[in-house]
């Protein structure tokens, strides 16, 4: 039996192996471990890839969203208490970030054909205490963000971005992920489009002061060493992850294009009536298919797809299976309906999406969920 794996990392890294163990190597050898030239370098990099002036790296992606949002309280831009407008159906760092911070999440419901944030929500979530809007990228789509914009710059609410899948999507204007507004945060977690071999993160923005207070938070709140302004906390990108993303960067693109490529197989050649496709966006380059997700008309369906699938050696997952307002560490903090969110968590599934997918794994997959 054919062996279908939603990702095989090892085989993900194993173009890249020379480039990654000369950067290793190379790392090794400088005697210099923690922000030093290869963080600098990929700093810039990553920065001028997205378009825009300044990236600091960090120890990985939730601290990359709350030290964004922490930068914007130390500047006086944000309070604590304030009101940040997220996605109801998002993963739950999304979540954690504004609460650990010491602001309020107030989820909005997703878009039933994107799965991201539905801008038409907006208004029904927003409050006297709405400060901000955090967009996230789900499953490597851009947001509405034309309509998200206009609607933050109606009501004068910062806006954030949350681009942890979203790695390279650009809209048709050459406006990409991470560049819509105060500041975004990345997450290179092994998984992701452009993925470590470990934990690493990355906050971008085009504002200096946002810039010099993110990397002065995660540097335990020091300018200038052992001098602490802030109560900062120990949050650096360290300089064998950075060297290791650097070796990886140039091959982004192509690697999202051969995502789009998988999709764009999977939306003309499922024939299945029973599944729910992803809406193609107008501009191919606006997703970059972090993952691939497929709806079922119900609970029960799901399930069985995903046994079926696992019987002929085809891996999937959930994203996600349970709600931000469901899970126990929140179950007291939301008092509002979500039934989109909801419903969406028990009808998706996650179907193999890989740039080293061979073209025969592609069909394999297909194949069996026509045959459900």
């Amino acid at each position: 039996m054919t062996k279908v794996p939603f990702l095989d990392l090892k085989s993900l890294n194993a173009p890249f192996m020379d480039d990654l163990k000369n950067a290793a190597c190379s790392v090794v050898e400088s005697g210099w471990y923690i922000r030093g030239h290869y963080c600098e370098r990929f700093e810039n990099a990553f920065a001028e890839y997205c378009g825009v002036k300044y990236a600091v790296g960090v120890g990985n992606g939730l601290d990359a969203l709350s030290l964004m949002l922490r930068a914007s309280m130390e500047l006086g831009r944000l309070h604590e208490g304030d009101e940040i407008l997220v996605p109801a159906n998002t993963y739950i760092a999304t979540v954690l970030a504004v609460s650990a911070v010491g602001l309020k999440p107030v989820l909005v419901e997703p878009a039933e054909n994107s799965y991201d944030m539905n801008p038409k929500r907006l208004k029904d979530a927003y409050g006297a205490r709405t400060r901000a809007i955090l967009v996230v990228h789900l499953y490597g789509r851009l947001c509405a963000m034309d309509e998200i914009c206009a609607f933050a710059n109606e009501h004068d609410l910062l806006l954030f971005e949350d681009c942890a899948q979203a790695h390279g999507a650009r809209m048709s204007d050459g406006r990409g992920a991470g560049t819509f507004g105060s500041a975004a945060a990345f997450s290179f977690y092994p998984t992701k489009n452009l993925g470590a071999l470990g934990d690493a993160g990355m906050v971008l923005t085009n504002d200096a002061d946002v810039a010099n207070m993110v990397r002065a938070l995660g540097n335990y709140g020091s300018e200038r060493k052992y001098v602490n302004k802030y109560k900062g906390v120990n949050s650096r990108l360290d300089e064998m992850q950075a060297a290791l993303l650097l070796a990886k960067l140039p091959h982004l693109d192509a690697s999202n294009e051969r995502r789009r490529e998988i999709a764009s197989r999977y939306c003309a050649e499922i024939k299945n009536p029973k599944v729910l496709l992803p809406e193609i966006p107008a501009t191919p380059s606006e997703h970059v298919y972090h993952v691939f997700v497929i709806r079922l008309k119900n609970e029960e369906s799901r399930n069985e797809m995903q046994k079926f699938l696992a019987a002929r050696g085809i891996e999937t997952l959930i994203h996600y299976p349970i709600p931000p307002h469901l899970q126990e560490a929140y179950v007291h903090e939301f008092s509002g309906e979500y039934p989109v969110a909801e419903a969406m968590a028990k009808m998706i599934l996650s179907i193999p999406m890989s740039p080293v997918m061979t073209d025969d794994e592609v069909s394999e997959v297909i194949g069996a969920i026509n045959e459900f």
